[in-house]
């Protein structure tokens, strides 16, 4: 196959989709998203059935427990698939909504309409609910998508899409829409981040090494995270009890997503009768603990950190742990350390909390939560395309208007300009 052309002929079918999709009324692509849950519940044991496929092929490639998990399609995230699908469904559609309409002196009303951002290239890793999330929020948005999955979920994409694709044709709407781009040729992806006429972001979504390669070779723009780092912060007023509760759910309510908690910083004036609860609520879920100097001899079992450890995303049972001297200290380290990704502070102190959420400067920023809510689901966005950790354009989950622009519109009756 001539990968040069294969990709031009999907980016041309994408780009006369995407026109089409502009004209489409609300109900429709409603409709078209109440089909695609429909379909994908109806055949979740065809589903599942591919999915066994790659994680065979992924077991028997020595694959761990966290990728696995990640690669993973149950009749629950089959279901889940499904309720984010109509989830977006029951959103306001973004697409043609007027703000800041005003007057001026001229006697001209000058305002922004929301419009589609046009072809997004969506290139992810492992999970195969993206598959849905992306084209379901594509569409609400009114953009065409084109999806490459990894080749260790080949087989679970290209179901999915399929019956994606069979709701797109009940609500008479243009099928290539959404396209997946079925080939295991890393190549594609190299022609895909540079199609400039046809594609106008690239979204990435998988592990560091798969977002620095695209960010390199990318001519086209990028909406990315590189990794997630994410911190969670016990303060000098912190509640033991919100403590404890907090942290452990951060860390191992799933092991294998960006938003989990990969550090935890303890304020000097707390270790001595906060740590140790702690730490052994972790080690009795099976996490290693990765301390530093101060919190070494409090935790029984723990190994020394490294420099390296400050920095690392596990993506699995590891945690790394340092006691600091303060809130400058703990915002210090975050801003240095983190991946700008989710950070939260345990305090019961107003001050403290306004201070760590101004200063501390990542997409999403909590008090008294846990690192596992930075999810487009749990911010109401009914899924999320990615997570963003860029300055331009959008930060934080991406759901519907992130994936949207706006445009200038001018309203008259026969102004002129004197």
């Amino acid at each position: 196959m001539d990968i040069h052309s294969e990709m031009d002929k999907i980016g041309t079918r994408a780009r006369a989709a995407q026109n089409q999709l502009q004209r489409a009324k609300t109900g429709a692509k409603n409709e078209a998203l109440a089909s695609m849950a429909e379909f994908l519940r109806r055949d979740a044991d065809d589903l599942q059935r591919a999915n066994r496929k790659d994680l065979r092929v992924a077991e028997e490639s020595g694959r761990d427990a966290a990728f696995l998990d990640r690669l993973r399609l149950d009749e629950g995230r089959i279901d889940a698939m499904a309720r984010g699908l109509e989830e977006v469904a029951a959103l306001p559609d973004p697409v043609g909504e007027i703000t800041d309409l005003r007057y001026r002196p001229s006697g001209i009303q000058v305002g922004k309409m929301r419009v589609p951002i046009g072809v997004i290239a969506m290139i992810y890793e492992s999970r195969p609910n993206v598959t849905a999330d992306a084209a379901g929020l594509c569409l609400k948005s009114g953009n065409a998508v084109i999806l490459r999955g990894g080749s260790e979920s080949l087989h679970s994409n290209m179901a999915i899409a399929e019956r994606l694709r069979a709701a797109l044709g009940r609500a008479r709407l243009p099928l290539d829409a959404v396209q997946y781009v079925g080939t295991a040729d890393r190549e594609a992806v190299s022609v895909l981040v540079r199609m400039d006429a046809f594609v106008d972001v690239v979204i990435p979504r998988g592990g560091k090494g798969l977002i620095e390669h695209i960010s390199r070779e990318a001519t086209v723009p990028v909406i990315k995270h590189l990794h997630g780092n994410c911190h969670v912060y016990v303060d000098a007023s912190a509640n033991p009890d919100k403590a404890l509760r907090v942290v452990v759910n951060a860390k191992t309510q799933r092991l294998g997503t960006c938003n989990t908690a990969e550090s935890l910083l303890v304020h000097a004036a707390r270790a001595g009768d906060l740590l140790p609860a702690i730490a052994q609520a972790l080690q009795e879920k099976g996490i290693e603990i990765r301390a530093c100097p101060r919190s070494l001899p409090l935790i029984p079992g723990a190994i020394a950190a490294g420099e390296d450890d400050y920095y690392a995303e596990y993506l699995g049972p590891i945690i790394s742990i340092k006691v600091i001297d303060g809130l400058d200290a703990a915002i210090a380290h975050i801003n240095t350390y983190g991946s700008q990704h989710t950070d939260a502070i345990l305090t019961e102190d107003l001050g403290s909390a306004q201070r760590f959420l101004r200063e501390v400067d990542s997409s999403s920023v909590m008090v008294n939560a846990s690192t596992r809510f930075a999810d487009g689901f749990e911010y109401g966005l009914g899924a999320e395309i990615g997570i963003s950790t860029n300055r331009l354009h959008v930060r934080g989950p991406v759901g519907l208007e992130g994936l949207t622009t706006q445009k200038w519109i001018v309203l008259g009756d026969g102004h002129i300009r004197v």
